[in-house]
Parts: C-alpha cells; sequence; structure tokens
C-alpha cells in the first residue's frame, strides 16, 4: 500500500520543504521578520500565523489531491465506476463552513490587533509620545518635529524606547509610509492626516520607503528611520536648533518640486506657512508656479478631487498669508512650538 502512495508523497514533501527553504533560507533579506519594535513584532506574529495557516490548508489539500487521484484514476480496476452526478450535501456543507472558519479564525487575531496598535505601546505608554509630522512629496519624505521646531529631508531621528506619534499626510500623490523593521505601512493622503504610532526597541538605522507607486522616481523615494540613545537623541536636537539653517517658503517651494534630493535639515518647520493635512492644493499650486504638468499618478488633476486645482491668485494670497504669518512669528522664529 505504502508503495503506492510513495511517488505521490515524494512530491508532497518536496513542494513543502520547497516552500521553506524560499522563506526562510534565501539570499534576500526578509527584515520583515526581523523586527526591532513592538508594532513590527505584533505585525510579525501576523505574518507567521497566516504563513502557518497557509500550510496546514496546503498540507491537507494536496493531501486530499494526491488520495483521489490514487483512488479514482481511470486505470484502476473498477473502471466502469460513475460518481454521482446530484453530489453530496453533506460535502457542500463542509467545504463551505471550512473557508468560513478559516476566515474567523485569522480575524480574531487581526482585529486584536488592530485596535491594539491605534494606541501607543503598552510598555511605554507612561511617556508622552514624540509628534512628528512625515509628508510625502514626489519623490522625498519630509519631517515635521512641532514641539523641537526642527524639519528633517528624508531622514528622521529617533530615540529609542519611546512612542513616536506619526502624523502622515501627503502634499501630492498618494503614498504609503512604512519602515518593514519597525511597523507600518499607513496611507498619506493630500488633505488628510493618519496618525500611526511607532517605536524602536534599540539603537540602528532602519530602511524606510514609499511603498506606494507613485511615479518614475517612486523607487527612490526612501529614507532613513535613525534611533538613538535618548542622550544623544538631546544633542541632535539642541545642535539642530542651535546651527541649522530657518526653512524658508522659497526652499519647501522647491522642495514641493517632482525630483530627489539628498537629505536635508532645518531649524523651523513647514507648518508655520502650510499644514498638508488640511491643505491639499498647495503642491499643485507650486506645479502652477513653475510651469510643471500638473498630473499627479498619471491622471488627471481633477481626478484627485474637485477641490485639488488652485490658481496663482489663490497661491498669491496663500503668499500674502504666509508673509503675514512669518512678520507675527518675527520674535520667536518661523517654526511652531
Amino acid at each position: 500500500m505504502f508503495n503506492k502512495f510513495k511517488p505521490y508523497l515524494i512530491v508532497l514533501i518536496s513542494l513543502i520543504s520547497l516552500f521553506f527553504i524560499i522563506i526562510f533560507s534565501t539570499d534576500s533579506e526578509l527584515i520583515i521578520l526581523d523586527p526591532k519594535g513592538p508594532v513590527g513584532a505584533v505585525q510579525k506574529d501576523l505574518i507567521m500565523l497566516s504563513i502557518y495557516y497557509m500550510i496546514a490548508i496546503m498540507v491537507v489539500v494536496l493531501g486530499f489531491f494526491t488520495i483521489i487521484l490514487l483512488k479514482y484514476r481511470s486505470s484502476k480496476k473498477n473502471s466502469d465506476y460513475k460518481p454521482d452526478m446530484h453530489g453530496s450535501t453533506f460535502l457542500e456543507i463542509i467545504w463551505t463552513l471550512i473557508p468560513v472558519l478559516i476566515v474567523i479564525a485569522l480575524s480574531i487575531p487581526n482585529t486584536k490587533a488592530l485596535y491594539e496598535l491605534r494606541d501607543a505601546p503598552e510598555a511605554t505608554s507612561h511617556k508622552d509620545p514624540i509628534v512628528i509630522h512625515a509628508t510625502a512629496v514626489d519623490w522625498k519624505w519630509i519631517f515635521s518635529y512641532p514641539e523641537e521646531g526642527i524639519e528633517t529631508v528624508n531622514y528622521v531621528n529617533v530615540p529609542e524606547d519611546h512612542p513616536i506619534l506619526f502624523k502622515v499626510t501627503a502634499a501630492d500623490s498618494m503614498a504609503s509610509f512604512w519602515v518593514p523593521q519597525i511597523g507600518g505601512q499607513i496611507y498619506g493622503m493630500p488633505g488628510m492626516v493618519n496618525d500611526l504610532y511607532l517605536q524602536a526597541d534599540e539603537p540602528g538605522t532602519y530602511d524606510g520607503r514609499n511603498s506606494n507607486f507613485t511615479g518614475e522616481g517612486m523607487t527612490h523615494q526612501t529614507f532613513d528611520f535613525v534611533a538613538m540613545k535618548q542622550g544623544k537623541y538631546e544633542e541632535w536636537v539642541k545642535d539642530a536648533q542651535s546651527n541649522e539653517p530657518k526653512l524658508t517658503e522659497d526652499t519647501y517651494e522647491k522642495l514641493m518640486l517632482p525630483e530627489t534630493v539628498d537629505k536635508m535639515t532645518f531649524s523651523s518647520t513647514h507648518l508655520a506657512f502650510v499644514d498638508h493635512g488640511k491643505n491639499s492644493e498647495y503642491a499643485m499650486a507650486i506645479r502652477q508656479k513653475y510651469g510643471l504638468d500638473t498630473t499627479i499618478d498619471g491622471a488627471d488633476k481633477d481626478a484627485m478631487s474637485s477641490h485639488e486645482h488652485m490658481d496663482m491668485e489663490g497661491h498669491e494670497d496663500m503668499d500674502q498669508d504666509s508673509k503675514k504669518k512669518e512678520g507675527d512669528h518675527e520674535d520667536h522664529g518661523s517654526h511652531e512650538h
């Protein structure tokens, strides 16, 4: 009896072994399975749970497939066998209930994690989170520290073992904020803000990126997520506040242009003159000002929403309001605290 099943069992075992080899023994870096923060750890557990379910389902399905091939093969002696074409109500109920049970089994831990990750990590919930605005721009990331009065481009510094509240938005194309080893991902959209709590458990530099296709420069829309010791982070904050230049609106306008740039640091933030979470028209106006295509993501500019387009008069009014704000804040700099 075993000899009959032997060829099929060999194929089944080989497929399962190949699956494990591909997942766990490839040369590629599966950094998503090497989390360095509590959010990433929860998400890794969900991924592994799904993989275990898939393996179990694959074993059962391939096992039944092998048995059916052997039992009902045409070369068997009872070749006059004719199946009941009316089917089996019992079997139909079984193979309808099984997917339902699988979905329920996966939904419970996912729903629990979804609510758990809405708040700061429990281990450090007693600490006040550092608020950082993460703004996606074609094709760069801008990070604003409103309380510290600092703005960085294409990198973000955070202290280890401290909750960070990212307020993710976008100036133009919809992007997705993702740091695989720390956690994510969450969408950033013009005129909207999505909150995301993250935390790094140990110092290091982790790769972050936009995981949503937004055009030809999307592959270069990356950033460094740098976790530091608390003391080193505080030194960096003081150094940036004292030695880095102020962010002018003219400089920020150039950051709105669809191109890649190097890392930058400023001792004030763009929140003094525009908040993309509330104003989704700024980047469109800048593109118009420089005579660039106002197409976003390969679609017509009206496809984003009816309020995305802004004429030059509106932009001039915005400039005047910004200059007025700059004068009002002259005594304490152009950044918010």
